[in-house]
């Protein structure tokens, strides 16, 4: 459908249509393709100029649209402005006059309904300057009585239900280079009026090429920004119209989302201006100048074309205000990096040299006070004459003041990198400037522009090296305006922040500053502040690592710190903590949801339902929940079917297990639970977990610890102890490291002599074509100690034995591998295998000549023999039941004979209470006449 099929357009623009026309055929020999394209673009500004509804076409963040808006409502004074974005973020508007732009309104879902689980957490911003046209129209509604703001784009749901379900939606990419934007917009999707950017790489290419230029930003400003800084509002809304629509029909790719987006805003004025009985004269429509002139058929207000507005999902939102900045700015949507502070530039100078008194909200932080003109009278309307044919026939206008100003950043500069340790002077502030005028003329410019004034500063200053912490462009950057931050003001916060803050306040420190603060809490002597430390630990866990970081003082279960000292960053992460008030009222509330989420996930497992547990008793000291949380561990469990998470199960239950034995309630029902369902579910598992290839050492290794360090308390809570040596009867591993645990396995449960240990590994160290994988074998005992601490002398012995006995030919190749395979699994043991060395080896040099290690047969027959022992009650009961003492001293590798028991032992003691029976005595009279006695 062309548009003319729509609505028939005027001819105001039919001198300039032809002149196009004209010079297509002169250019390529036909109209073809080209003609039809620039005959479309002037026929979209006579279609859009023709609309009874007033359309003001912006571009986000331009000056020269700012300065265009503060003129356009002084004359026209609508009573009704309808501005394309999200309706659903209509409320938020109230709450700016509490901020200091630059600010991002924002809507927020965790929890998704009808969207991919992928996609969560959903988020989308729309920043807001000062000098951006939507402001302006913001601030003069509110301030404005009668004057009503009617918000017409899609809801930000609508944004995720039209975007492409395979892919999330993406961040526009990134444009010449990027400056960090320091997190304040996360990962959020950004909205902004009038995306006024070629999505025609060819096109974006050739532009930039031809005006000599580095990236889109700097041809934006030389090419719309400056010619349309001073124009009048005629010239300005065919121009900005005319961008829009020759980018609108050169863009590659789907345009079904922006068409859907302008049914939706003219259905939504359509259905106010009907419902409200509002003279079209008297309103005005914002949006996008891409927008300005759309070929849908719902376009205009005399349009009857229906249009179905989906309904909203399930998902719920939440909204707010966080902090953005210039530089998160330029990163949400691909601007070069200075391209808003030099934005903000050219808008203050704008507003100086038209005298123009911009739109500012009442109590807003930083806002200036200023007298309030009396509205001027709203001007006739007339009729709509062609500016275009001029404003493109008319070369640029050297503007005088310009000069002065480049001579005044000139100087400006020079000071600027004085100060950060360069050897800047006088004569490099006269070379920057005529530089600047030079770089201006090759690029065929009628002025020089901030780009080519940096440029010029760099090519001045810049040595090769950079003195001070800032480059140059980095200072001119500063000169120019710097990374204006806005901020959240306290009324606009979430109730959470502002509870956070109010519980914070007995710290005396401005929270609201993104610097670093230190705190210091001596909670010995000030025990007021622990409610203060409990929320900062609280916020540690729940915030970024940078917001919070604790200097002295740790939090863990059963553990406080007596004296805490904290590194306070929350004004830097502002938008963190506005963001963790949409999940609940408190902290403590946010973390027990997202507690309960992490165990109720599809990827639950048992290792986080008890890293969920640990938080809750750290953190909350809720023992209610820690059971709740603790029976959902039992549950995953049962019902894994790996055990990668074997380690670290390992190290949580044991934490557990020791804190809630030095409680008064001792262990809980769901703490014996698990113990028992582990000990039953890695017996079942052993076996395999053995031969696999999947499960590691270590997995093998943690499921051994668990099973021989909690079994007295699985024993007594009526497992069987059988079904652990059939698991190991089982289990046939190949690999050498498993080999070895189930060795010790076996050693640990008596199926394994030590004796007959040591002459495996002693035939083992023999045969040459076991040797090249002894390092594998020594990683499987190492780990092995840990559940069964018995081996740390055998795995010293094996060591010794290795190095003693191997020659160097052997050694030296196996040797790297056996330092990575140690450090790679077995890092956290090697700590007690060298002091179980340092018990065994002789501590002095001299004594090491004499060392006859413990293993040796030389020391075995050096032992002198037992002398008899000399009687008594203990040596009477081991002789007349010896079963016990024969059994441990073959499990422990000592062959000998008993000795027959020789008279009893000394009788210094006896004869002592004989002589002096006065003592013994008087404390038998004493326990007789003691009322406690038994």
């Amino acid at each position: 459908m062309t548009v003319s099929d729509i609505r028939s357009a005027p001819n105001t623009f039919a001198a300039l249509r032809d002149q196009l026309t004209d010079a297509a055929v002169a250019f390529a020999g036909e109209p073809g393709a080209a003609g039809d394209i620039l005959a479309g673009i002037v026929d979209d500004v006579d279609r859009a100029l023709s609309e009874r509804l007033e359309i003001f076409p912006v571009c986000h963040h331009s000056p020269a649209s700012g300065l265009a808006m503060v003129r356009r409502l002084r004359e026209k004074q609508p009573s009704v402005i309808y501005m394309e974005l999200c309706e659903d973020m209509r409320p938020l508007l109230d709450e700016l006059r509490n901020c200091r732009l630059p600010v991002a309104l924002q809507a927020f879902a965790t929890d998704t309904v009808g969207f991919p689980a992928d996609w969560a957490p959903l988020s989308v911003v729309a920043p807001i300057t000062e000098s951006s046209a939507e402001y302006q129209a913001i601030a003069y509604a509110l301030d404005t009585p009668g004057v009503e703001l009617v918000l017409v784009d899609r809801s930000t749901d609508h944004v995720f239900q039209w975007a492409p379900q395979e892919t999330p939606p993406e961040d526009v990419p990134a444009d010449g280079e990027q400056p960090d934007d320091d997190g304040l917009h996360g990962a959020a999707v950004g909205i902004e009026i009038g995306d006024l950017r070629p999505r025609f790489a060819e096109l974006e290419e050739h532009l930039l090429h031809h005006g000599k230029v580095r990236h889109w930003s700097e041809w934006w400003d030389q090419y719309v920004e400056q010619p349309l800084a001073d124009a009048d509002y005629d010239t300005y809304r065919q121009v900005m119209v005319l961008i829009g629509s020759l980018f609108r029909r050169l863009r590659r790719g789907s345009t079904a989302e922006d068409e859907n987006r302008e049914r939706y805003m003219w259905t939504r004025m359509r259905e106010h201006l009907s419902a409200n009985a509002i003279d079209p004269a008297r309103a005005l429509y914002i949006c996008g100048a891409a927008h300005a002139a759309s070929p849908v058929e719902q376009f205009g207000i005399d349009s009857n074309a229906p249009f179905e507005i989906s309904p909203r999902s399930a998902t719920t939102w939440h909204y707010g205000l966080i902090p953005s900045s210039h530089s998160a700015i330029e990163a949400q949507f691909g601007l070069a990096g200075g391209a808003v502070s030099i934005a903000a530039a050219t808008w203050a100078k704008g507003l100086r040299r038209g005298k123009l008194q911009p739109f500012e909200l009442e109590g807003q932080p930083g806002a200036k006070k200023r007298v309030k003109k009396l509205p001027l009278p709203a001007e006739s309307e007339a009729e709509v004459a062609d500016q275009l044919s001029g404003f493109l026939s008319r070369p640029p206008v050297l503007d005088p003041l310009d000069e002065a100003e480049l001579l005044e950043w000139s100087v400006d500069i020079v000071r600027l990198a004085r100060r950060n340790g360069y050897l800047a002077s006088t004569a490099d502030a006269i070379a920057i400037f005529e530089t600047s005028i030079l770089l201006a003329g090759l690029r065929n410019r009628a002025r020089p522009t901030p780009y080519d004034f940096q440029d010029a500063a760099v090519t001045c200053i810049e040595k090769d090296r950079v003195p001070g912490r800032r480059d140059v462009r980095r200072l001119c950057e500063i000169l120019l305006g710097g990374d204006r931050i806005g901020q959240v003001g306290y009324a606009a916060l979430p109730p959470l922040a502002r509870d956070v803050l109010d519980r914070l306040e007995p710290l005396g420190l401005d929270l609201s500053k993104r610097t670093l603060q230190r705190a210091l809490l001596d909670l010995k002597s000030t025990p007021d502040l622990r409610p203060c430390s409990d929320l900062l630990w609280l916020l540690r866990r729940l915030l970024p690592q940078d917001a919070l970081r604790p200097i002295m003082g740790s939090r863990g279960l059963g553990e406080t710190s007596i004296q805490e000292s904290w590194d306070i960053g929350l004004g830097k992460h502002q938008r963190s903590l506005v963001e963790l008030g949409y999940e609940g009222v408190s902290v403590e509330q946010v973390l027990e949801q997202r507690l309960r989420r992490s165990v109720t996930a599809p990827d639950a497992t048992a290792a986080i339902a008890l890293a969920a547990v640990e938080d809750a008793l750290v953190y909350l000291g809720s023992a209610r929940l820690a059971a709740e949380l603790g029976n959902r561990a039992v549950e995953l469990l049962s019902a894994e079917r790996t055990v990668d998470d074997a380690p670290v199960v390992l190290r949580r239950i044991r934490l557990l297990l020791n804190y809630f034995r030095s409680t008064e309630g001792g262990l809980p029902t769901w703490c014996e639970r698990f113990v028992t369902t582990g000990y039953a579910h890695y017996c079942t598992l052993l076996p395999t977990a053995f031969t696999t290839d999947e499960t590691g050492p270590a997995q093998v290794a943690a499921m051994l610890g668990f099973l021989f360090g909690m079994e007295n308390l699985a024993l007594s809570l009526g497992c069987d102890h059988t079904q652990l040596e059939l698991s190991v009867l089982q289990s046939h591993p190949e690999s050498p490291a498993k080999i070895a645990l189930l060795w010790a396995a076996r050693f640990q449960l008596g199926m394994l002599t030590m004796p007959e240990l040591r002459t495996r590994c002693d035939a083992m160290l023999t045969n040459p074509l076991v040797l090249p994988t002894v390092p594998h074998y020594i990683s499987g005992f190492i780990q092995a100690i840990d559940p069964a601490p018995a081996l740390k002398p055998f795995v010293v012995e094996l060591l010794s034995k290795a190095f003693g006995t191997l020659p160097d030919t052997v050694l030296l190749p196996w040797l790297p591998k056996l330092i990575t395979t140690l450090k790679d699994q077995t890092a956290d043991l090697i700590p007690g295998l060298v002091r179980e060395a340092g018990r065994t080896f002789p501590g002095a040099l001299p004594a090491v000549d004499a060392f006859i290690p413990p293993w040796s047969d030389e020391l075995t027959a050096a032992t002198p023999q037992l002398v008899a022992v000399s009687g008594g009650p203990v040596s009477e009961l081991l002789a007349i039941h010896p079963a016990t003492t024969d059994a441990l001293a073959g499990l422990l590798g000592i062959d000998g004979a008993w000795h027959e028991a020789g008279p009893t032992g000394n009788r210094e003691v006896t004869d002592l209470l004989d002589r002096f029976p006065a003592t013994a005595v008087a404390l038998a009279d004493q326990l007789r006449s003691s009322p406690a006695r038994n």
